[in-house]
């Protein structure tokens, strides 16, 4: 029997072995190095899917939504029709009681939705003695350029409501907020219009307000309450705006409820007046939206008697705090926004002047960001003055910090010092004045900083 070479084969085995892990490496390494990339890439895409799911409140929010008071004669109901965003409401009712007054402001977007026309035909109209009216709101699509389609989508879900709450669908107001451009699917909001009218109640305002917000990060809420002769009268009022807000009224849409007894024509006459101090008076990013609406609806419940004298008065200045408490708020949620500012232009030479100025300073994108970085960049704000149009002379005009003064007679002022600047840019809400020394004209303008956030929120808003 032949002697077995076990070294010779112990040998040749370890080579064999040392082969078959070669091969192994070169076939397995570049699998496990394509898993390794899979897996990188999809934790990247969950993180991004996670950022993006995550909405969180602007630090400038109120704590909470108010406790608004029930105003008779108004009821609301909300819930998910699915027209965009699923999983949450994203359409809002509201029932009006018979004599209920109506008023409004719309944007004067040469680009209007089909909607803002409906509702400004309405207004106009003839309205039949001791007739109700209901509002109708949807988020997720603005139903603005879409032709006669769009049309034909208004009328259908005015008509499922006044059918729904038998009224005349002339009494029927819609708004419709989010993506511009794309066919409203008006199918899914006639739907869910029966268990709307069946879930209609004076307590659901908040529930309103929740449904009608798009890139809102919070809820917005306002009220009052003015003592009538023979009653309380009560104010409560609702809003959505975040981005694509600039004044050309209305920025936002906004509906405000009360109970007071007022005909339409001295409603329209009280909304008109104190519009341009409030609404028109603040600017996010200086884009003016398609579907800026502001409907106030006045039920008539209250036992007070009709406004008139010292009350009417009471209610005007009530109602106009209301409607500037909402548009604040917008400012607060600015997309992406981590700052409040006020200016205040005073010595314009005209109130035309005095809001160049103002809006040519909150609109500037230099002004915005410095503010975002806490930057006390005082010579954008001179740039910014320069452009605005309006008149202005060097050596006259001052600038100030809140009570800083930062500028004057052309040049720095001399006790300006650039860290006492910095420290008051670190407020979250800031001051930003001028004085243009040149006559009495003035106007106070609201705005917020410019961030980074507001891109990301800008750059995939339809994805």
């Amino acid at each position: 029997m032949a002697k077995t070479d076990w070294k010779a084969e112990a040998k040749a085995l370890k080579k064999k072995l040392k082969a078959l892990k070669a091969t192994v490496s070169e076939t397995v390494a570049p699998v496990a190095e394509a898993v390794q990339e899979k897996v990188a890439e999809m934790a990247g895409e969950v993180v991004a899917a996670a950022k993006k799911a995550v909405k969180p409140v602007s630090p400038l929010a109120p704590a909470s939504f108010p406790v608004l008071p029930l105003i008779k004669g108004a009821e609301f109901a909300a819930i998910g029709a699915g027209v965009k965003y699923q999983n949450r409401r994203d359409v809002m009712l509201v029932r009006l009681a018979p004599g209920t007054a109506m008023a409004g402001a719309f944007t004067r977007s040469t680009t209007r939705s089909g909607c803002v026309r409906d509702c400004q035909a309405k207004l106009a109209a003839t309205v039949p003695a001791g007739a109700g009216a209901a509002i109708v709101v949807n988020s997720g699509n603005s139903n603005a350029f879409t032709g006669k389609v769009g049309d034909a989508a208004v009328a259908a879900v005015t008509g499922a409501v006044a059918k729904a709450l038998d009224m005349p669908a002339g009494r029927v107001f819609s708004s419709s907020t989010g993506v511009i451009g794309e066919p409203l699917p008006h199918e899914k909001i006639t739907a869910v219009v029966p268990a709307l009218a069946a879930d209609l109640s004076e307590a659901g305002i908040q529930m309103a307000a929740e449904a009608i917000m798009t890139t809102d990060t919070f809820p917005k809420g306002a009220a009052a309450t003015v003592q009538g002769e023979g009653g309380t009268i009560h104010i409560a009022g609702i809003a959505k705006g975040s981005g694509m807000i600039a004044p050309d009224m209305a920025t936002m849409l906004v509906y405000i409820f009360t109970d007071a007894k007022v005909t339409p024509a001295a409603l329209q006459k009280l909304v008109d007046r104190n519009v341009g101090a409030t609404f028109n008076s603040i600017t996010v990013d200086s884009d003016t939206s398609t579907s800026d609406t502001l409907l106030v609806a006045a039920t008539g419940q209250s036992a007070a008697a009709p406004l008139k004298g010292t009350v009417a008065k009471a209610f005007e200045t009530a109602l106009a705090g209301v409607m500037q408490d909402l548009a604040l708020q917008v400012v607060r949620d600015g997309e992406g926004a981590t700052k409040m500012v006020e200016v205040r232009v005073s010595g314009a030479a005209s109130d035309e002047d005095a809001a160049k100025l103002a809006f040519a300073i909150a609109n500037s994108p230099l002004v915005k960001t410095a503010v975002a970085g806490e930057d006390p960049n005082w010579g954008r704000i001179v740039a910014a003055i320069g452009k605005s149009g309006a008149a202005a002379d060097r050596d006259r005009l001052s600038i100030r910090f809140g009570d800083i003064l930062v500028a004057e007679k052309g040049w720095k002022a001399p006790g300006y010092s650039e860290e006492a600047g910095a420290a008051y840019m670190k407020q979250p809400e800031l001051v930003i004045a001028v004085d243009l020394g040149l006559g009495r004209a003035k106007r106070r303008v609201w705005t917020c900083d410019l961030t980074a956030r507001y891109i990301e929120i800008n750059a995939d808003y339809r994805s």
